[in-house]
């Protein structure tokens, strides 16, 4: 049935160009969402949005643009900071290392969201620091050859450069698969039913990072899960300023804030003075030691550590984590899509995302910020939680992360807030990002045997192969394969512990070799084989067309 007919402006679609009034009639579509016809000059044009998703379409006010980019940037700062916080001790850096270190992870990964979203996949995605490469880096950082050396700060440096060089010649996997399409061709073999276990896999592959370090510290995580479920959900309606949905808008500005105070006022109180000491670092305020160490000002620069080395067994274990990366970030651009409304991108603009992601960990080589980069899957959870997929906010927030970066001693403070505060926010982003995967399946039919099984198997796999080897692995061991070959083992090891990558490999592999013609209905081919190409729907070049009129020279092929 029509639920409404009228006029939409149109603002956030295409970025520099004149707002375009539609005609549009708005359709029930039960719990898929909203179907919206534009009724353009040639023929009606279907969009399929998922439910409240609204302010896609709808002009977003600078005040509430500068609000909702730091709140991206106070968001992301969370891995910014845990990655630094675990590598550079183990490599021997102090706490001024650290927060330089950060520094320059934030001012690069403020480049990298920048250049993703001007020219790579063009979706609001902020780009930032993975977890995916500790495993090759524990390696180099366990190098015989380094821990010869006795001065901490020196073998810190010789490190760094090692851990540059690796990423300097493992980013040209990224590079070449995508700029090759490549990467693309391979995506011809996704469906619905393939994907969504692995966008799935994207947010419940971080469950080690949402509730158990949120329990490192109960009493500041729990309420903050508990005020951000109450404000997001329960209060979003409620707008107390000027009609704006600030609870449904800034809810993790609103929670942080509050939480953060609560947890200074702790820190003050003296109410861990007793504790022990891994309960301090979780809970208290001022045992990062980042405001008193970051200097003033501080401009990174490439090859700021020094030359970088390369070694030929460090650089094969970094594929492995460059590869990963890969997979994950493309789940989480698949996700981005769907919760910015926009269709899922094409293998042309996939590829395009992917080479730029290379150029992204060559950048992460030469400025040396300690770990690779990937497309940062809290912040895409919170372009659900939030309701608004604005690439200016994201473009605004990497300004931000440049910003702060510079002016060390501002970004610090922020950089102070208790981890288990980012970890009540990560089990409800992710677990979004994990209900996202699970939405491709209503492009499939699960009545289906077939279906079911494979499904089943790629997410109990996904969840169970790298549990078990992760039982096995810590920074100062091999991990559960341990052949004399310790680049083999980090390589097996990296591809194994990642959710998203075994999800990948067993849905992939099952939906392409079992019964293939007769199900390509239950598969959900009908609806996705016509975005496998930038010219298969005439929505993709309002999406993913390229800025300053560059598909002149860079035509989607």
């Amino acid at each position: 049935m029509v639920i409404y007919r009228g006029f939409l402006s149109v603002f956030s679609r295409v970025p520099n160009r004149i707002p375009r009034y539609s005609v549009f009639t708005v359709w029930e579509l039960g719990l898929t969402g909203i179907s919206v016809i534009f009724h353009n000059t040639n023929q009606p044009i279907e969009v399929v949005m998922l439910d409240e998703c609204k302010y896609w379409v709808s002009f977003v006010y600078c005040a509430e643009t500068i609000l909702l980019a730091f709140q991206n940037y106070i968001l992301m700062l969370g891995t910014s900071v845990m990655i630094p916080s675990v590598l550079v001790p183990a490599m021997g850096g102090s706490d001024g290392d650290k927060a330089r270190v950060i520094q320059t992870l934030l001012f690069v990964a403020g480049i990298n969201t920048l250049l993703q979203a001007l020219f790579g996949t063009r979706l609001p995605a902020i780009v930032g620091g993975s977890f995916a490469y500790i495993i090759p880096i524990a390696y180099i950082i366990n190098d015989s050859s380094l821990q010869r050396i006795s001065n901490r700060h020196e073998r810190f440096i010789q490190t760094m450069r090692a851990i540059q060089g690796a990423l300097i010649v493992a980013s040209s996997i990224q590079i070449i698969l995508g700029y090759s399409q490549v990467w693309g061709l391979f995506s011809r073999f996704f469906s619905p039913l393939g994907m969504a276990p692995v966008v799935a896999l994207v947010g419940l592959g971080l469950f080690q990072r949402g509730f158990p370090l949120l329990g490192n510290c109960v009493e500041i995580g729990l309420p903050m899960l508990l005020l951000v479920i109450g404000l997001s959900q329960y209060l979003k309606h409620v707008r107390p300023i000027r009609d704006v949905p600030i609870f449904e808008r800034f809810p993790v500005l609103i929670c942080v804030a509050i939480i953060w105070i609560y947890s200074l006022i702790l820190t003050a109180s003296g109410a861990y003075r007793d504790k022990p000491n891994a309960t301090q670092l979780s809970c208290r305020t001022d045992r990062a030691n980042l405001i008193s160490t970051a200097p003033w000002f501080m401009f990174p620069y490439p090859l700021q550590w020094g030359p970088p080395t390369f070694s030929a067994g460090h650089s094969f274990a970094m594929m492995s984590a460059v590869l990963v990366s890969m997979v994950e970030s493309t789940g989480a651009y698949k996700a981005a899509s769907r919760l910015a409304i926009a269709t899922p991108p094409p293998a042309y603009v996939l590829s395009r995302g992917i080479g730029w992601q290379g150029i992204g960990i060559l950048l992460d080589g030469l400025f040396g910020t300690g770990t690779g980069s990937t497309v940062s899957v809290e912040n895409v959870g919170l372009l659900g939680l939030s309701r608004v997929g604005s690439r200016r906010v994201v473009q605004l927030s990497a300004a931000f992360m440049i910003f702060f970066s510079i002016l060390g001693k501002f970004g610090a403070v922020f950089a102070s807030i208790p981890f288990p505060i980012f970890a009540a926010l990560y089990c409800v982003l992710f677990g979004l990002v994990a209900s996202v995967g699970l939405s491709f399946l209503q492009f499939t039919n699960m009545n289906c045997m077939r279906n079911l099984i494979i499904i089943g198997l790629s997410l109990f796999l996904g969840i169970s192969i790298p549990q078990f080897f992760n039982e096995y692995w810590n920074l100062k061991h091999r991990g559960l394969v341990h052949t004399n070959a310790g680049w083999f083992n980090a390589f097996l090891n990296t591809v194994f512990l990642s959710p998203a990558t075994v999800g990948l490999i067993v849905a992939v592999f099952l939906d392409n070799t079992l019964e293939v013609e007769k199900s390509k209905k239950d598969r959900g081919m009908p609806w996705w084989v016509k975005f496998r190409t930038f010219r298969g729907d005439n929505r993709n070049e309002e999406f993913y067309t390229l800025p300053f009129n560059l598909n002149r020279f860079f035509p989607p092929t």
